[in-house]
């Protein structure tokens, strides 16, 4: 199931704010994208819908296995594009912004075929 780029974004950046700081609300996530609280909403409101997350009483997001298994896909392609193109010489933040836009329109098979190259190089990831 193909979804959109920014949900893909959504979903890698609770995943981040989970791993960084244990829980996740609505504001957290529109801090770290420099998004507004209402479009954080309304994004928040579509994942949740379409079962991708959970949202606690208290405002508390919690990925669900689907909303989990994308952000853990989309997070490993960014840490890997990122180790990849900063051991090429790429700046570290030039290489993690372009290491965003192609996370998302890189093929599976070329993704593999290109992790499994960079782990046969034994290059750093991000």
């Amino acid at each position: 199931m193909r979804i959109q780029e920014s949900a893909e974004n959504y979903l890698e950046t609770i995943l981040v704010l989970h791993k960084r700081q244990g829980q996740v609300r609505s504001i957290d996530i529109a801090t770290e994208l420099s998004f507004s609280k209402p479009s954080v909403s309304v994004a928040m409101k579509n994942l949740r819908s379409n079962g991708y997350i959970e949202v606690n009483k208290d405002g508390y997001i919690t990925l669900l296995p689907k909303g989990l298994e994308i952000a853990e896909k989309i997070y490993e392609r960014h840490t890997l594009l990122t180790g990849w193109l900063t051991a090429l010489g790429v700046a570290q933040d030039v290489a993690a912004e372009d290491a965003c836009r192609i996370e998302h329109v890189i093929s599976a098979e070329t993704f593999e075929a290109l992790k499994q190259h960079v782990l046969s190089l034994g290059a750093p990831q991000a």
